[in-house]
């Protein structure tokens, strides 16, 4: 049986997420953040070396990050649930956003993070890089929302909870979603989703705001 290694309001929520949405059966290992720091506890790395989440075990298996979790549950346990057919322009897309996600979406979001715990978040890097990238990126993904429901077309995939943690992260900013009226309908539409509310019901409380 999969084993979740959850930690508190992280990237973790989208797996149970997608194991909802499965229907797989799964246990849940808690961690939780220093309070002080937000950084998840040592413990961790007696799961995984660097200590982060998400990561799961199943079996003799230990696979880290999220992208590559997705791959291997939906791969293993998906019978061609939530991923495109091979072959198709919706599945170079589920690809595409899959990756798009961790690789380009959510790393000015890192940055101001980083910038912003070290008191730097007034900097002219904010103003002269991060902020534009953040803005260019968000205007993009409101841009591909407009052109189709989810984002590898017209069937909810693994993509779109792939893509949910950057969107979440800056949804924290109301004045972001309210001037892009598509990625606020697309949070809304999965926050609607059973299998959403029993991730979160099984994970504990979901809160981003820190980050």
């Amino acid at each position: 049986m999969i084993v979740v290694h959850h930690l508190n309001n992280s990237r973790s929520q989208r797996v149970l997420w997608l194991l909802e949405e499965l229907g797989i059966e799964y246990e849940i290992k808690f961690y939780e953040r220093d309070p002080k720091t937000m950084l998840a506890p040592e413990s961790l790395r007696q799961v995984h070396p660097l200590g982060k989440s998400p990561v799961i075990t199943d079996a003799d298996l230990t696979i880290a990050e999220s992208g590559a979790i997705i791959e291997y549950v939906v791969d293993r346990y998906g019978n061609g649930r939530l991923v495109p057919a091979s072959g198709t322009p919706e599945h170079l897309r589920y690809t595409y956003w899959l990756h798009y996600a961790e690789g380009s979406a959510m790393l000015p979001l890192v940055m101001q993070v980083v910038l912003n715990n070290f008191g730097a978040g007034d900097s002219n890097v904010v103003s002269g890089f991060v902020a534009p990238q953040i803005k260019l990126h968000f205007d993009y993904i409101e841009g591909e929302l407009s052109k189709s429901t989810w984002f590898a077309g017209e069937e909810f995939t693994a993509a779109d909870i792939q893509m949910s943690f950057p969107l979440e992260l800056i949804a924290m900013r109301r004045e972001e979603v309210e001037s892009r009226p598509k990625l606020k309908e697309f949070i809304e539409r999965i926050h609607a989703r059973p299998a959403y509310k029993r991730a979160l019901e099984r994970g504990g409380t979901y809160d981003v705001s820190f980050q």
